[in-house]
């Protein structure tokens, strides 16, 4: 197994049966070498920095009805918001104090932000901080939208694919929506000039090593900017509330394996990781991520934007939860900088 990870930092790409082998393979032992592999690599380009983006979870409604996510449509049972431009100004003003420089707009699928009201808002964030990149996360939109959104001076977007094989897809999501036009969502991203970020889920209810395998393939042709991954967590409110969890070895290991196949991309050490292990997210950072991402929303709104169970929504100021974080990367030898963090995948 060793010989297929030392090709896979070599050459950047494997077979699907490889990649097969190498999931359904893995050991413990394979595991700590795999990450030695991520983590030279890693440092070979981004060194010990880590990246943080401020996260403002500005709208918890949403038009879909996902079968593993909190703020489906269907559930009645959490209390919708939507946060006001000042509102949303606010969060960014707090964390530009704060040394933030990128500003992460999450939200569900919520009809009520319009183009008009998107590129409105987009332009008074980039108006007020003009060093600052601007990513969004808003799901699936026409190829028209993102570029509004773009002209308007968003930087980038995050988008990600959950899965790419469309039989799986569909025991995930309700028929209206495809695996397809997700993937075709990301190259129109692309196309337009974003600095693109895609991801899956980890142990999603009937995940198979081969999905996985596919996974890793389509992101090998996308080559996007930035990979967001985090382990399936179920929700109560949801038909996969019974579902067993996602584990943080296989997060792990996943993690250590796109930092090999894309030595140069931004990738998270995500909220979810953080969720299903108290040291998840500097485990993360321990296997090749590179970024973290804060939150910034008001501390009233966080609990809600509920996507899956006990997500990590602490009573703490931003000020504080940054804080923490610093001296939780300083205790595993990494810093926290004060910078935009672009991907060096163009480069």
């Amino acid at each position: 197994m060793k010989q297929l990870i030392d090709k896979l930092k070599t050459e950047h790409r494997l077979t699907k049966e490889e990649w097969i082998t190498l999931i359904e393979n893995r050991t413990p032992e394979l595991a700590d070498y795999l990450f030695v592999q991520a983590r030279e690599i890693r440092h070979k380009y981004y060194g010990r920095d880590v990246y943080i983006r401020g996260l403002i979870e500005f709208t918890n409604y949403c038009k879909n009805d996902c079968f593993y996510c909190g703020i489906r449509k269907s559930n009645g049972n959490i209390p919708r918001y939507r946060l006001d431009e000042d509102t949303i100004l606010s969060c960014c003003r707090s964390g530009y104090d704060m040394g933030f420089r990128t500003f992460v707009l999450q939200g569900g699928e919520d009809g009520y932000y319009t183009d008009e009201r998107m590129t409105h808002l987009i332009h008074r964030i980039k108006t007020s901080f003009p060093d600052c990149a601007i990513t969004l996360s808003i799901g699936e939109k026409p190829y028209d939208s993102y570029l509004e959104y773009y002209n308007a001076g968003a930087d980038r977007y995050l988008l990600r694919h959950e899965t790419f094989n469309e039989t799986h897809y569909r025991t995930l999501h309700p028929p209206q929506l495809s695996a397809s036009n997700r993937q075709q969502c990301l190259w129109n991203l692309k196309e337009i000039g974003y600095q693109t970020g895609t991801g899956f889920m980890v142990g999603s209810p009937h995940q198979t090593a081969e999905h996985l395998a596919e996974d890793m393939l389509f992101i090998e042709k996308l080559q996007p900017h930035m990979v967001g991954i985090g382990p399936f967590i179920p929700h109560h409110d949801t038909v996969f509330a019974g579902e067993k969890a996602g584990t943080l070895e296989l997060t792990l290991y996943m993690l250590g394996l796109l930092r090999l196949m894309l030595p140069k991309v931004l990738l998270p050490a995500t909220t979810a990781l953080g969720t299903i292990d108290t040291h998840g997210r500097e485990l993360g950072i321990l296997a090749g991520a590179n970024v973290v991402m804060p939150n910034l929303s008001p501390r009233d709104n966080r609990k809600n934007y509920s996507l899956y169970d006990n997500k990590i929504a602490t009573g703490e100021e931003a000020a504080e939860g940054k804080a923490k974080l610093i001296r939780q990367m300083e205790s595993i030898g990494y810093h926290v900088v004060t910078a935009r963090g672009d991907s060096l995948m163009d480069v």
